[in-house]
């Protein structure tokens, strides 16, 4: 059996006198769960979160944070380190522009406050090291949710967050203070999910719904009897309640199904290789039932759009002129192997001939906020290469495969009279 906010009648009313609105208490049998609602750049919530565990003591502090971040908050120097080349060989350039961008959005938010992002997880974890608390991280790896947020997307929910994403990146709106306090508001958190969920339903439900999941039940499996949990404020409703559920048995602790990035479907993996087949049949038939002209043609024509795209798309991302004819010379391979693309190839040879300075890691996010910033930083610009080689391919394949099919309509005589025969 579980309850809310309910110990007794006599002590309900002392429990609701101390939980703030930003706060839930849930007695879940012989347990109890507090709540703890933030805005991720709030002074009021590093010192909300502070005098919470000074006050309650509990057995164990639950973050939401993963272990990746929480090294990267104990460590702020330790993204220095960071080898843009293995990045992109391990196929990750997408992962780091996007947390990128994220990051420079909180910075801008917090930056009106005078707070860095995460300083309230950093509050509570160091009030419980004072306190000599137990901290458990709960929340899922951010590396996992950005993939699978890109991987159940559809191509136009894709082509909205990419945009979302780069409207976020170059906004210059600071954000009031003011502003921010009422992300702890339920009526104003309420109000956001609603657009999103409107807007992009699929994102939603990984960054919101899964996460929710996620957390109650990492919440759930951390040690002690009184746990407080430390995440934003529009995780308490879903947190809540999933974690109501495994206190009744309706559901269970195992979140395997979400822990990690869905494995590409057979029809997604023949599907990638639809268009290469599509391509080099067309050429074949070229050759077949048009001649050696008509079949040379295709093929010079498959180059020469891939090569320009390619190169006039690493052009406009500022590419090294190696980059530029690294990019313009793979594309046309490239473009028939789906499993590693132009930009890939053209982003590594741009970080090794325009090596990464100490200064391009230290401005990273500040750059990241406009324009002339991913030209000027080089580790942007490796990105910027990354991304537009790859687009500039993509367009190049398509628009030569467009043209084989008014080659095809016009060899289509010629192919049903020999099949004919």
């Amino acid at each position: 059996m579980s309850k809310t906010d309910e110990l007794n009648p006599s002590e309900s009313n002392d429990v609701e006198k101390e939980v703030p609105a930003t706060q839930k208490r849930l007695i879940l049998g012989d347990r109890e769960i507090l709540l703890v609602g933030t805005a991720h750049v709030s002074e009021a919530s590093m010192r909300e979160v502070e005098e919470a565990i000074e006050t309650e003591r509990p057995d164990n502090v639950a973050i939401e944070l993963d272990d990746k971040r929480l090294e990267a908050l104990e460590n702020p120097d330790a993204w220095r380190k960071t080898d843009i080349v293995q990045v992109l060989k391990k196929k990750q350039g997408f992962l780091m522009l996007a947390n990128i961008v994220l990051s420079g959005y909180q910075k801008r938010m917090g930056a009106g406050a005078g707070v860095k992002p995460g300083s309230e997880m950093v509050a509570a974890i160091n009030k419980a090291k004072e306190l000599g608390i137990p901290q458990t991280m709960v929340d899922r790896p951010i590396a996992v949710t950005l993939r699978r947020a890109w991987a159940v997307n559809s191509l136009w929910g894709k082509c909205k967050l990419l945009s979302t994403m780069i409207v976020s990146a170059f906004s210059k709106e600071e954000t009031d203070p003011s502003e921010i306090e009422k992300l702890k508001q339920r009526s104003e958190m309420d109000s956001m999910m609603d657009e999103l969920a409107d807007f992009m339903p699929k994102v939603k439900q990984v960054l919101i719904d899964e996460r929710d999941r996620y957390l109650a039940s990492h919440i759930w499996e951390s040690s002690g009897k009184k746990v407080l949990a430390v995440l934003g404020a529009g995780h308490l409703p879903g947190v809540e309640a999933h974690l109501q559920k495994l206190a009744s048995g309706e559901e269970n602790s195992d979140c395997s199904d979400i822990s990690s990035v869905p494995p590409k479907s057979v029809g997604a993996k023949i599907f990638a290789w639809v268009l290469p087949v599509l391509i080099v049949a067309a050429i074949a038939l070229g050759f077949v039932f048009g001649g050696k002209e008509i079949g040379i043609g295709m093929v010079r024509r498959w180059i020469l759009c891939n090569a320009i795209f390619a190169g006039v798309f690493t052009i406009i991302a500022g590419g090294h002129p190696l980059t530029i004819l690294v990019a313009a010379a793979v594309s046309p391979i490239s473009s028939l192997y789906p499993l590693i693309g132009a930009g890939i190839i053209a982003g590594i040879v741009q970080g090794l001939v325009c090596k990464p300075k100490v200064a391009d890691m230290e401005n990273m996010q500040e750059d990241a906020s406009s324009l002339k910033g991913f030209y000027s930083n080089r580790i942007l610009r490796v990105l910027l290469v990354f991304l537009l080689a790859n687009l500039g391919s993509s367009i190049g394949a398509i628009t030569a495969g467009a043209s084989f099919l008014v080659k095809i309509k016009a060899l289509i005589g010629k192919i049903l009279s020999f099949f004919g025969k």
